[in-house]
Order: C-alpha cells, then sequence, then structure tokens
C-alpha cells in the first residue's frame, strides 16, 4: 500500500471566528500573499505599493498546527514551496458562510457610519466561543505545490469542504521601513484612533495630514477636502500617548481612503503603535488581544503623497507633499 505524501501545511482551528476577524482587517486588495512558516501563516495584501497590511496568523491561535517543508539542502525552494497567493475575499465568504458571522459582523454591516466607535459594547466577547456560537473545527490543508487551499468544517458530524484555487507567488517587496532611522514612535489605545478619525469624517476628507512635535499638541490628525478642514490634537497624558519618543518634527500627509482602510483593525485592536521613519513611511502596528491570553498583530503601512506623485505624476499630489515637507 503506497502511503500519501504528507501535506506541505495542515492545521486545525476550533473556532473561524479570529481567523476571520484578523483577515478582514486587510481585504483591500484582490489577492493576497501566503507564506507558511514553521510559526504561523503571514497574509499579505498590497495596494499600487502605497499601502501594505499584514496579518500573521500564529500557531497558537490553532489546536493543531503541522508543517513539512523541505530540508535547506533538498532541492525545491523553500519560500517557494510555501508561498503562494489566493482571493482573499473567497476566503473571507468561506470562512463567513461556514458560521463565522456572528453578533459583532451584523452589527458592523448594520451601521451606516463605518467610524462608530461603539464597539467598546461587544470588543470583550469578539473572541468567545459564546459569541460565536460555533461547536466544530476548521481544517487548512496545503498538500504540494499548485494545488488548492483547502478549507474543511466539521459541524455536529456534518463536513463540508471548499477548495481555494492557488496563484503562483508574486514575492511584493515590502514597503521599506528603515527602523534604524525612525523619526517618532507613539502607543496609544487604538479606540483614541479611531474616535478621532470618526471626528474628522464629517468634512468628507481626501487627504489626511498627521504631525508628531516634541512639544504640545505633540500629535495632530488634519484632515482636509472639498467640504473643507478639520483636526484632532492629542495631549500627552498617559492615559492618552501610553509612550511618546520623538527624534524630529515629523509630518507628512496620506491619502484619507488609505488610512481608512485600517480602521476594522483600529475596531479590534486593544493598542496601536505609531510610527514615522526618515523618509515619511507610516506603520501602523496594532495588537489584538484574544481569549486566553493570545495575542495577534497586524501591520499597515503607507506611502507619503510626496513619495507617491513620483509614479502617479499628480500634480495637485505633489504640490501637497510638499508643503507637507516644507511645514
Amino acid at each position: 500500500m503506497v502511503q500519501e505524501p504528507k501535506p506541505i501545511f495542515r492545521a486545525v482551528a476550533t473556532s473561524t471566528r479570529p481567523l476571520y476577524q484578523l483577515l478582514r482587517c486587510i481585504n483591500f486588495s484582490p489577492r493576497v500573499h501566503v507564506q507558511i512558516t514553521e510559526d504561523g501563516i503571514r497574509f499579505a495584501a498590497d495596494h499600487a505599493r502605497v499601502m501594505q497590511g499584514v496579518a500573521f496568523l500564529d500557531k497558537a491561535l490553532f489546536t493543531s498546527y503541522t508543517v513539512n517543508l523541505p530540508e535547506p539542502d533538498d532541492d525545491a525552494d523553500t519560500a517557494e514551496v510555501s508561498s503562494f497567493q489566493i482571493s482573499l475575499s473567497s476566503f473571507l465568504e468561506v470562512l463567513q458562510i461556514f458560521g463565522a458571522v456572528d453578533v459583532a459582523t451584523r452589527a458592523q454591516k448594520a451601521e451606516q457610519d463605518p467610524y462608530r466607535s461603539n464597539i467598546r459594547n461587544y470588543r470583550p466577547d469578539a473572541f468567545s466561543n459564546q459569541t460565536l456560537g460555533i461547536s466544530g473545527t476548521c481544517s487548512l490543508v496545503y498538500g504540494e505545490t499548485g494545488d488548492p487551499f483547502r478549507v474543511t468544517i466539521e459541524e455536529s458530524g456534518v463536513k463540508t469542504t471548499a477548495s481555494l484555487s492557488t496563484y503562483l507567488p508574486e514575492n511584493p517587496e515590502d514597503i521599506p521601513f528603515d527602523r534604524e532611522d525612525l523619526c517618532f514612535k507613539i502607543i496609544m489605545p487604538s479606540r483614541s484612533l479611531l474616535d478621532s478619525l470618526s471626528e474628522i469624517l464629517p468634512t468628507a476628507p481626501i487627504k489626511l495630514a498627521l504631525t508628531a512635535t516634541k512639544t504640545s499638541p505633540y500629535l495632530t490628525l488634519a484632515g482636509r477636502g472639498d467640504l473643507g478642514s478639520s483636526g484632532v490634537d492629542f495631549a500627552r497624558g498617559r492615559e492618552i500617548l501610553e509612550t511618546f519618543s520623538i527624534r524630529d518634527r515629523w509630518s507628512q500627509t496620506f491619502k484619507f481612503d488609505f488610512i481608512k482602510s485600517s480602521t476594522e483593525a483600529m475596531r479590534i485592536a486593544t493598542k496601536v503603535s505609531l510610527r514615522g521613519d526618515g523618509q515619511g513611511v507610516l506603520s501602523l502596528q496594532f495588537m489584538v488581544d484574544m481569549e486566553g491570553g493570545k495575542r495577534s498583530f497586524l501591520d499597515f503601512r503607507f506611502v507619503p503623497f510626496i513619495a507617491q506623485d513620483e509614479d502617479e505624476d499628480d500634480g495637485d499630489d505633489a504640490a501637497a507633499g510638499s508643503d507637507a515637507d516644507n511645514s
């Protein structure tokens, strides 16, 4: 009897809720790059090289996690074997159909204002099996290079499998962020950042300027659009800015819709770390607390307008970027 080869990857979770909630935060590109590692699965979304989002599903989220990658001396390239692309929207739809929609998801769909910050009403139960109402297992399997990415849900003795097409990995380079040239770092409650965007939203902003300074107001978010402008200043109190470290005054302008793409992460996260480097790239890293004392992280990087203009040749954006640099 011929023994079937072991799959490259197999993982089992008792709930689809954490997977769905984390991956939904980076659902802004048609496909995501998936990389399987010994420590977890990395999903990376990219939009025109000006915005990137990364969700890392740590193996601690799974009750069983097995990876069978080639040995370093094998002919196969480990990175190529363990990497592929899938349609994230299709993956989320599968998880949603199989029971990932809970009270919080339905409430989010019902809200007209995407920045309503009453998420704190249900945040403590966001990853609760009781809230989810699901009993069963979710298995993720990737057999070998080129195989579909299979999702199998078993609930009450019923097994359902969906096979998602995989595509050749493009291995998009990460937006460069120079940690050795860090201009500022601020750690604050993520809901404070979400609430500030909610206050700016009524003016229909097109651009968002973020400024960090050594003196009051320390951190400022200012939106500009056809209907006018509005801004929010943050005091340096520890209850607002838990960590505040700044080397030089830093001010850059970003497309508001790009920053808005990270608001789902702001909804489910506990804290956010804002960092800016010398070339103007903004990094937002969100810490998400889950039941059982586990944590996950979501990372976003944004390129400022002045860097975008070199590719888009947009005169208006170039002017905005120059203003931000000269301010």
